[in-house]
Order: C-alpha cells, then sequence, then structure tokens
C-alpha cells in the first residue's frame, strides 16, 4: 500500500454533521438512503449512503456522523451526493458509521 504525507491528509476536510433527514433511496444500486446533514456554519449537504441494512431511519434522524466535505460532488443516479459519510465497514461488510463521542459543534474539522 502507497503511503500519504501528512499534508496529504491535512488536505481532506472531515467535519461533524448531524442527519436531518433521511429518505430512501431504491434506485442506488445498493440500498442506500439519501440523507440531508448539517453542518453548522457550512450549511446542510446531501449524501448518499449504503447503509440501508445497518441502519433504519429513525435511527439516522438526529445522529451526528463524520463526512468528507472537500471532495467534488459526485453524481449517483438521480442524485447529487455532496459529501462522503465515513464508517468501518467489518469483516462480514457491515458499515458503521463514524460519529464523535460526545456532543460537540456543527462542522467542526477532524484533525
Amino acid at each position: 500500500m502507497a503511503g500519504i504525507t501528512v499534508e496529504d491528509f491535512q488536505r481532506v476536510e472531515m467535519r461533524v454533521g448531524r442527519s436531518l433527514e433521511v429518505k430512501d433511496f431504491p434506485e442506488a444500486r445498493h440500498p442506500s438512503y439519501r440523507l440531508t446533514i448539517d453542518f453548522g456554519p457550512l450549511g446542510t449537504k446531501r449524501s448518499s449512503a449504503a447503509i440501508q441494512p445497518w441502519y433504519t431511519k429513525e435511527e439516522l434522524v438526529g445522529r451526528t456522523i463524520v463526512a468528507v466535505t472537500n471532495f467534488p460532488p459526485r453524481q449517483v443516479g438521480p442524485f447529487l451526493s455532496e459529501v462522503l459519510c465515513l464508517g468501518s465497514v467489518q469483516s462480514d461488510g457491515r458499515v458503521i458509521l463514524l460519529r464523535p463521542d460526545e456532543e460537540g459543534e456543527l462542522g467542526a474539522r477532524i484533525a
């Protein structure tokens, strides 16, 4: 695996957000949701997240998450995904979303 520099890592903006709205995304290739996420001073952003088998909509609304906010938007079928929600992929394929262990400021940068 090729290494990256600290400077490469610092260019990736990972920020804390709160999921405001969660909708089914039946057009996606993998079971997914369309999320609307509040990043405080950065505003709201949308994301496609292939996590439907492991989370209900009710579990996700109001949940804090960590997302990459400076990737270019990506067209996922008919939906424009603006941020990438981060999760750890388990050996069985299950995805566990990353989140801070305490409430903090929305939009706070992960360092």
